[in-house]
């Protein structure tokens, strides 16, 4: 039994003011990528310096204009790191480096030696604040750790006046969710005044959920009551560091949007200490679902994958959303028949707008193939089978033989697990084109009876088949050459059978396409009901091979 009693509830917002629920997300935030510190940091095996500027490069390429590269006065690697994409020209005019500090003057004077020769850069200056860390950690007081954030906005402000580029200060009360609000709150509003921040010279204040304590609710009442007690909003940009400890680091961040949150610091697919930093990608993609233009290049997802898992040496779950390999695949078979006819409604209806069942997105939109959309293990069923046969192969089973042919796959499901498409094609091909025993249609002439008046029907065929390798022929006569056809095969085997339906569609365009036929036979003397399928560039040719198939497995050709 679990021993709750050891854990007490932490306290909530007595904020009955709140907007935020009424809100929406209208556009994206500000984002700021710290896969190469926060995220790097938690590495089994941190990155080198040419993966750092891989990394760095790629994250430019999808957009970010800003990107926190490092802890340089803490780490010579990251320091180099940071050397080299300045020395070597390697940022771009748009985006700004951003580089993580203590408050303590000698980390302070080599976090601006390493930005020297840099446009413009975010000097991000930290320090504790919450109550537990007061304690047990610092042994300090609210006003001194107060001062502690004073005094490094001062260090960083001195240097800032002499540096040749452009200075950006961040402030991040670290802890912010374990500290008093309204404590959090004068800190940041002390380090904006010693910082003399305005309009025009804002400074980035970060409330970090460094560790989640609550549901994403608290701390949205926490950014929206901050927010309306600045005493100017204009001068401050809020930013937001989620981490997910409760694995609810998502919500929490587009909840504290909804909040009034200007801008999102976290890494790519989620990586960082302990369960990781808020996932921007997920974020990201949720916007791009809801029609609202992310800001970032994110339409080639595989790509993305393949530098992140090889560059941080972490894969990404199979059921990671929008990334996962898996999740635009459905097992289920209600799920299949769902996304078959979803997909079918919007080929017919021509529409713009994607709305498939149990696809919130268009895989394609993303860089992924419909291919993987349906598999088929012992869970799927008709539909999904029926997906795979038209979208793969072309083949429109008609309703009826879905669920014959289904029950066909899932023997073999059941046996080995998954079933690959090329394995429902072969089996297809076994259980209805290739069914050529015992006997085998070779050859047909038609001949047109419709000006013998005193004949009752208007077709003569003539058919040779082969029954167990020998050749014979007959003579038919009916209305139409599948109606004649069926009279010759009832006379020469002495059966009794009825075609319940027909169905053809062409398998592809062009002349030289070829045209599929389905026949729903039933054997009247046992009750028995088939399917037979045929495939022919002459329609004709495909129904009566169709005719043939289902004879075989009806056990008739005898």
């Amino acid at each position: 039994m679990l021993n709750f009693k050891r854990y007490q509830r932490n306290p909530v917002e007595n904020f009955p003011e709140r907007t935020w629920p009424n809100n929406e997300i209208q556009k994206a935030p500000i984002w700021c990528s710290v896969d190469l510190r926060d995220g790097n940091q938690a590495l089994i095996d941190p990155m080198v310096v040419s993966e750092k500027i891989e990394m760095f490069q790629y994250l430019v390429k999808l957009g970010f204009k800003e990107i926190e590269v490092g802890f340089p006065a803490a780490s010579q690697i990251e320091f180099d790191f940071l050397r080299q994409l300045i020395d070597r020209k390697l940022i771009p005019d748009d985006v700004r480096v951003q580089v993580l500090t203590q408050c303590r003057e000698e980390l302070i004077d080599r976090t601006f030696e390493s930005i020297q020769g840099c446009k413009q850069a975010i000097v991000h200056i930290y320090n504790s604040t919450s109550t537990l860390q007061r304690d047990v950690v610092f042994g300090k007081n609210q006003d001194e750790i107060l001062e502690i954030a004073i005094a490094g906005t001062k260090m960083v402000k001195e240097r800032a006046a002499s540096f040749p580029g452009k200075i950006i200060l961040e402030y991040s009360p670290e802890s912010y969710t374990g500290t008093e609000t309204d404590y959090a709150l004068k800190v940041c509003e002390a380090v904006m005044d010693e910082w003399g921040a305005t309009k025009e010279n804002p400074v980035i204040i970060n409330l970090p959920s460094t560790v989640e304590m609550t549901t994403p609710n608290v701390f949205a009442d926490r950014i929206e009551w901050t927010i309306k007690n600045f005493k100017d909003r204009e001068r401050v940009i809020v930013s937001v560091h989620p981490h997910n400890d409760r694995g609810t680091g998502v919500a929490t961040a587009e909840l504290a949007l909804l909040a009034g949150a200007d801008r999102v610091e976290g890494t790519l697919f989620g990586n960082g200490e302990r369960t990781g930093n808020v996932d921007i990608c997920n974020i990201a993609y949720n916007m791009f679902s809801q029609g609202i233009d992310c800001e970032l290049d994110l339409s080639n997802v595989n790509e993305i994958v393949e530098l992140y898992e090889r560059c941080c040496k972490i894969p990404i779950h199979p059921r990671h959303p929008y990334a996962g390999k898996l999740v635009f695949t459905a097992f289920s078979g209600s799920h299949q028949d769902a996304i078959n006819k979803g997909v079918k409604a919007m080929r017919d209806r021509n529409s713009e707008i994607w709305q498939v069942p149990y696809l919130p997105i268009d895989p394609a939109d993303i860089g992924r193939e419909y291919e993987p959309i349906v598999r088929i293990n012992s869970q799927s069923g008709k539909g999904g089978v029926a997906f795979v046969m038209d979208t793969y192969f072309g083949f429109k089973l008609p309703k009826g033989m879905q669920r014959e042919f289904a029950d066909v796959i899932q023997e073999i499901s059941e046996r080995q697990g998954e079933v690959a498409p090329e394995t429902i094609m072969d089996k297809f091909r076994e259980e209805y084109l290739m069914k050529k025993e015992p006997i085998h249609f070779r050859k047909l002439k038609v001949d047109d009876l419709s000006e013998e008046t005193e004949s009752e029907f208007d077709t003569k065929v003539t058919l040779t088949y082969t029954n167990r390798d020998k050749e014979k022929t007959f003579v038919a006569v009916g209305n139409g050459p599948l109606d004649a056809v069926q009279r010759g095969l009832m006379e020469a085997f002495d059966i009794k059978i009825k075609i319940l339906d027909y169905e053809e569609h062409a398998l592809q365009s062009g002349s030289n396409s070829q045209a599929a036929a389905y026949i729903h036979m039933l054997d009247v003397n046992s009750g028995k009901v088939t399917y037979g399928v045929g495939v022919s560039s002459n329609i004709t040719r495909a129904s009566v091979r169709a005719v043939f198939s289902a004879l075989n497995r009806l056990g008739l050709g005898e």
